[in-house]
């Protein structure tokens, strides 16, 4: 998937730019915070962050006492996760072919990271995630509110970058998440009034 490379390569490239943007995300954005931390509270388990980046949403899973793990298509952003973060695990791999167990997961954290996958993929990808997810596991997805796909040429620290940024609206989301076997629990709208909006979305892997 020609998609796949291009994000890889991309993300590979402002690496270490995107963990310095990052870094103080959670410190600013409290709905954010107060997501991962319900996040914390309801897993009962393991979890993964798919999508992981730099590592700094794992690395806060972590401190809250959750068994956290981290999963990203970017080998740099592996690299830079681990050397930040040493209690998480890390590992290089892909939503639309996750290199987890089946059943093996209580939770699984994909913040902002299906914005890249094509609208044909998101099911492939939702349903690595209920494979990976036990009965009753929750999956949280962060994503852009919208219409419409965006190409990305020039990323952090001006790097040049080929991805595409695909906005959703809710609607859209929720029915293909129900499709791959989720019960949908709640959805927060976080910056309403901003051009594109972001939105958090809470479901339960249904038994």
């Amino acid at each position: 998937m020609s998609w796949l490379a291009d994000t890889r390569t991309s993300y590979d490239t402002v690496a270490e730019s995107y963990a310095e943007f990052v870094a103080d995300a959670l410190d600013k954005q409290s709905h954010m915070r107060a997501a991962l931390t319900l996040f914390a509270s309801e897993v009962g388990g393991p979890a993964v962050d798919v999508g992981c980046g730099p590592g700094h949403f794992t690395a806060y899973l972590e401190s809250l006492g959750v068994d956290a793990s981290g999963i990203d298509l970017s080998p740099a952003m592996i690299d830079l996760a681990r050397r930040a973060h040493p209690g998480p695990r890390f590992e290089v791999g892909s939503m639309t072919d996750l290199p987890l167990p089946d059943a093996s997961m209580a939770g699984v954290l994909a913040f902002w990271s299906l914005i890249h996958v094509p609208d044909d993929d998101v099911p492939v990808a939702l349903g690595h995630f209920r494979r990976v997810l036990r009965p009753g596991g929750l999956l949280v997805i962060g994503y852009h509110v919208g219409a419409g796909t965006r190409l990305k040429t020039e990323g952090y620290g001006g790097h040049p970058m080929r991805v595409n940024v695909h906005l959703r609206q809710p609607w859209w989301l929720a029915k293909r998440v129900r499709a791959a076997g989720f019960k949908v629990e709640a959805e927060w709208s976080l910056n309403p009034e901003n051009t594109v909006s972001q939105a958090i979305l809470f479901a339960r892997a249904s038994a």
